[in-house]
């Protein structure tokens, strides 16, 4: 969610949106959003109207724009294994809707977030920031959320095993055990403090719902490119079309250029491509005489030095099939 500021001589418009954001380890990008409307506009037909707002739109609250665009994905077949979400979405129904779906998630929650769990070594009824406090040191862990603008993102975590379910119990088509846990980042500079509710297959690594939580990264990224490179927050429409319209444009431009990206990166790491080398071939005249090479010395040494002999990747290097992209 991001909010941006549009003023006039008059008015100051301030306009919120709800965006999902796909992340992969080849890329990332923005395949949903929908626009917050208030109350105070919800309520006021003219106001709506003016707007052009659609006669059915009626008032959702950010979480629940949320859960209809998870679900649209969904039913749309989008290939994710996890949503990682900040505590503004809740928990709650969203928890429910995933685990029917047979979805993972690494969900932002308060410190006053209340944590039970059962038939595991230790047993928890308590807030999660108590739980965090009564963790021994070698409960912490140092491991990278991802490579960010100056490195890899390095933080404290702890992650406890709260409870083993069977996934049968939220969808019968389902089946396997699932694990619900509580994860614990900790700011290494000021000891500042983050909780996470998951949810994922029994076994799951704490790395890779670390790797998962890393990736809300993705749209903070996003956000600042689409804003700096496409003008997202240059948005001075004041209906509902043209919003989505702008939006949308937006998207779709940042969406090619992660694919582009991709592309040229992968090309990248290609093999190296060097000129066929000419042999030099040499023949006597009938008086004895050798000739000079048809090549001679000087263009030899222009062709080795040829862009085209590395401009393609790095020696070594081999031209691999991207594999399938990691789900999250």
């Amino acid at each position: 969610m991001r909010t941006s500021h549009l003023s006039d001589n008059e008015h100051t418009v301030c306009q919120i949106g709800v965006f999902a954001c796909y992340a992969s380890r080849h890329g990332h990008a923005f395949i949903d959003r929908r626009l917050y409307l208030p109350k105070e506009w919800t309520d006021a037909p003219a106001r709506m109207k003016a707007a052009h707002v659609p006669k059915d739109m009626c008032f959702a609250t950010k979480p629940q724009l949320a859960r209809k665009m998870i679900a649209q994905a969904i039913a749309a077949k989008v290939p994710f294994s996890f949503v990682a979400a900040d505590s503004v979405y809740g928990t709650g129904d969203i928890e429910a809707m995933l685990r029917k779906a047979g979805k993972g998630y690494v969900l932002g929650i308060a410190s006053n977030h209340q944590v039970r769990s059962w038939g595991k070594a230790q047993v928890f009824v308590d807030t999660a920031g108590n739980v965090a406090q009564s963790l021994p040191g070698k409960a912490w862990r140092r491991l990278s959320a991802g490579d960010g603008t100056k490195g890899p993102r390095l933080y404290d975590w702890a992650y406890l095993e709260l409870a083993d379910l069977e996934a049968g119990d939220y969808n019968s088509t389902l089946t396997g055990t699932w694990t619900r846990g509580l994860l614990i980042r900790r700011n290494i500079g000021d000891s500042e403090l983050a909780f996470f509710s998951t949810w994922c297959p029994k076994g799951t690594s704490a790395k890779k719902l670390v790797a998962v939580e890393g990736c809300r990264w993705s749209i903070e990224d996003g956000f600042e490119t689409a804003k700096n490179e496409f003008g997202l927050d240059h948005n001075e429409t004041r209906s509902w079309h043209g919003w989505h319209r702008h939006v949308s444009l937006v998207m779709l431009a940042f969406a090619m250029m992660a694919a582009i990206r991709h592309r040229a990166n992968a090309a990248a790491v290609g093999p190296k491509k060097t000129l066929p080398r000419r042999s030099i071939k040499r023949r006597s005249s009938s008086a004895g005489r050798s000739r000079k090479s048809v090549v001679s010395p000087s263009s030899s040494r222009s062709a080795a030095s040829s862009p085209l002999a590395s401009s393609h990747g790095r020696s070594g290097d081999a031209l691999t099939k991207p594999k399938q992209s990691e789900r999250t």
